[in-house]
């Protein structure tokens, strides 16, 4: 209270008017708070909500907690989603991406986006007064935090889908090698890569998880091209995407799947040589910066360092 009071008497001269004002400010949010949590506990309390936890009274403990957490945020979330289908769809995707497959998944995220934007500032205000040497003004602060808790969530989630997408790459020149494997041998295609992916699961369990959904839709009745191009989105990678476009074209033209996955899987070898031929040729270049800064100078200090050391002492005994 006394950070907002000393905040807002630098911009206002008139102590009386401020204290109105700081007054009308708290009572307001006082009134928004009290009608946020009326909001929440008429939604807990619903009737609705009730028939419907009845009715879901076979799920787990946590499944019946997820569930009631997930239908108190519904109407506050529903606020802050975004308003344009096609952001919408862009975030489900890169959330999807990142391994965040739920329903609610896009809410909860920007139900976090939120609250951080709102509790940092709040803490900044709040803290301080326990840090009375820094410099700056603390409105400054609040809104970098606030900054902070609008794009940190987003930095967060493409780090995530990085990680996983080169998780999935690492694990597809094996995948690719055991479904070559597996179609030769006389499996069908859903039978492949179900196997491939009970292969995988130890080793890389993102890779083997996307290829058991895909097997899982194509047993729901899903068209195999469907499901398979369903893939290709869930990754993004241009590597899968290549697969799985030979395999719609095998399939549309009833030609041989061994035979495609086999040229596809050599292909796919030659491009991996190539990539790492590539890696090798700049490691050259990429080795001159360690080389100036930390190796070169160490080799002088060895090298001269003594020879230098006895010229001092030769000038200082002259």
């Amino acid at each position: 209270m006394e950070a907002l009071l000393d905040l807002l008497n630098s911009y206002w001269t008139d102590e009386v008017v401020l204290r109105r004002l700081l007054v009308g400010l708290s009572a307001a949010t006082i009134f928004i708070l009290a009608l946020g949590l009326s909001n929440l506990i008429m939604n807990m309390t619903s009737p609705v909500r009730r028939r419907m936890g009845l009715v879901h009274d076979d799920q787990p403990d946590k499944g019946r907690l997820k569930m009631f957490v997930n239908t108190a945020m519904g109407p506050v979330a529903g606020y802050v989603l975004p308003q344009k289908n096609d952001e919408r769809d862009d975030m489900t995707q890169k959330l999807a991406r990142a391994g965040f497959r739920s329903p609610q998944a896009l809410q909860t995220f920007y139900m976090t986006k939120s609250l951080l934007a709102v509790t940092l500032p709040m803490l900044v205000l709040f803290g301080w007064r326990w840090f009375p040497d820094i410099e700056g003004s603390t409105l400054t602060y609040a809104m970098a935090a606030s900054g902070i808790g609008l794009l940190g969530p987003n930095f967060i989630l493409r780090k995530l889908i990085d990680r996983r997408v080169r998780s999935i790459r690492n694990g597809f020149p094996d995948a690719l090698d055991l479904l070559v494997v597996c179609v030769e041998s006389g499996l069908g295609l859903a039978s492949a890569i179900q196997r491939v992916a009970d292969e995988l699961f130890v080793s890389h369990p993102e890779l083997a998880f996307e290829l058991s959904t895909v097997n899982a839709e194509i047993r729901a009745g899903m068209p195999r091209e469907q499901a398979l191009r369903n893939l290709a989105d869930r990754t993004g990678l241009p590597d899968i995407k290549g697969l799985v476009g030979l395999l719609v074209q095998t399939m549309r033209f009833g030609t041989s799947v061994s035979d495609a996955l086999r040229i596809y899987s050599d292909e796919f070898r030659d491009k991996r040589m190539q990539m790492a031929e590539e890696q090798a040729a700049k490691m050259g270049t990429k080795l001159v910066f360690p080389l100036i800064f930390c190796m070169f100078p160490v080799f002088f200090i060895v090298a001269i360092g003594p020879a230098v050391l006895a010229i001092m002492d030769w000038i200082s005994g002259k």
